[in-house]
């Protein structure tokens, strides 16, 4: 016994994966590493290769099938973006997707648990011991926190989208467009009701995404309704010819007020359609005006818009012209301003934002400027609504935008429409104002004209 070595035990299959020598420390700690990384890596590949293979082999396919669905929405976003958008956008898909979030936490949990008892970390000396723990305790709490965010994110969507697109009324596209009443309406002081001051439409290919937009100017005059509407049986030659109306001013934005507030009877279906009296009479005006079906509408509501573009974190903008923050006239002299926007690049709180939107003075353009720089605010919040925006503050976002837009788009379309928005975005869109020098003479439009050159850009 005195002249005999001792040796350790070797490894019964010759794994050191499956079956280490547990008294080797350094071949322990490369064994753990390898497995925590193979963990990170490919999930499931570490109970394939030291562990029960069963569970491995469950987290490989649930691995591959994640990479392939991700690959899968990644092309289709490509080809047809509309296909991949259905999922997210209705309440039946983010319900699912919710559901689909929590199972896969549960799978990490269990997973990342059974990885590290696979490591035997007790025979791992103290300093790599606490560094895989860690390692391993970071990966679990960030693989469930997203994947909890992720399942509340999905209910503030299925919330948010269920208040501000209840409408189930589906309408087929015109000649594969669908055609979108965009509204900017402001109640402002001493304004009975809201007018909406910014008035155009949105004409989307839903299958190539191309994209037109109509500006119509809120002092249109003599505007024609479209066959069909309740309001061309009192205004038959349109709406403000002869001086004509029923309101202090006769022009397309106060059609809105004038049948809110005093025609309201003549629409007793709109507020079951998800719409207004008010807001029905401006599509059938803003269809005679252009020659076009319009199927649904989007209203903003300005006065509530700058708690949109706070929740965003502000709105970056271009300004043209130097703009008075409040003010008023005296005696033709603007005065009362003690706030300007200054010209160039400017990045706007939603109160500087909202008068960016309203004011009418520092312009020699007045309110067709005005129109513009709404328009132009609704563009550039599009535009910078980012995922970093909707991940640090997707909570305030879904709160102030529900309260911000109103709409009779169903939920049955998002998909549609958002996926041809998608596309619209990698193509050149088109605007169109009807404003001076197209249109000369507001008051007296030539609507064949204008007729005519919408038929020219769908074209």
């Amino acid at each position: 016994m005195r002249g005999r070595r001792l040796t350790r035990p070797e490894a019964p299959g010759g794994s050191p994966l499956r079956s280490p020598d547990p008294l080797d420390a350094r071949l322990m700690t490369r064994r753990a590493a390898w497995l925590t990384g193979l963990h990170l890596l490919v999930p499931g590949s570490a109970q394939v290769l030291a562990g029960s293979r069963r569970l491995g082999r469950f987290g490989l396919a649930l691995w591959l099938l994640g990479w392939a669905a991700l690959l899968l929405s990644g092309l289709s976003l490509l080809v047809l973006p509309q296909a991949v958008l259905t999922l997210p956008t209705n309440a039946l898909g983010l319900t699912l997707l919710q559901a689909l979030l929590v199972a896969w936490a549960a799978w990490w949990v269990v997973v990342t648990l059974d990885t590290a008892r696979l490591l035997r970390l007790v025979r791992v000396p103290p300093i790599g011991r606490a560094v895989l723990a860690g390692v391993l305790a970071a990966a679990l709490v960030a693989g469930v926190g997203g994947a909890g965010w992720g399942a509340w994110a999905s209910g503030v969507a299925r919330s948010t989208i269920g208040d501000v697109f209840a409408a189930s009324r589906v309408e087929p596209p015109a000649d594969g467009r669908y055609n979108i009443l965009l509204l900017g309406g402001d109640a402002g002081a001493g304004r009975s009701g809201l007018r909406p001051d910014s008035v155009s439409v949105v004409s989307l290919n839903v299958l190539t995404g191309d994209m037109v937009t109509f500006g119509l100017p809120r002092d249109l005059d003599r505007i024609p309704f479209a066959d069909g509407s309740p309001m061309k049986a009192l205004y038959p030659d349109g709406y403000g010819a002869g001086g004509r109306c029923n309101v202090d001013v006769c022009q397309l934005n106060s059609i809105y007020t004038e049948a809110q507030l005093k025609e309201s009877a003549r629409y007793p279906d709109a507020v079951r359609d998800h719409s207004s009296a008010g807001i029905e009479a401006t599509r059938e005006a803003v269809e005679g005006a252009l020659g076009i079906p319009i199927q649904y509408y989007v209203l903003v509501d300005m006065g509530s818009f700058d708690d949109l573009i706070d929740a965003m974190g502000g709105v970056t903008v271009t300004v043209k012209d130097r703009l008075p923050v409040g003010g008023h006239i005296v005696n033709g002299r603007l005065t009362g301003v003690k706030v300007w926007i200054e010209k160039g690049t400017r990045h706007l709180d939603g109160d500087k934002a909202l008068w960016f939107a309203r004011s009418r003075y520092g312009s020699a353009a007045g309110d067709y400027d005005r129109m513009l720089r709404q328009r132009q605010l609704q563009a550039a919040m599009l535009h910078q609504m980012n995922p970093v925006t909707l991940l640090t503050r997707f909570d305030d976002v879904a709160a102030a935008g529900s309260s911000t837009v109103s709409t009779d788009l169903p939920q049955a379309l998002l998909g549609v429409i958002g996926g041809a928005a998608v596309q619209a975005r990698s193509q050149q869109a088109r605007t169109i104002e009807f404003t001076p020098p197209r249109v000369q003479d507001p008051t007296h439009p030539d609507w064949t004209a204008i007729h005519a050159t919408v038929q020219r850009a769908l074209r």
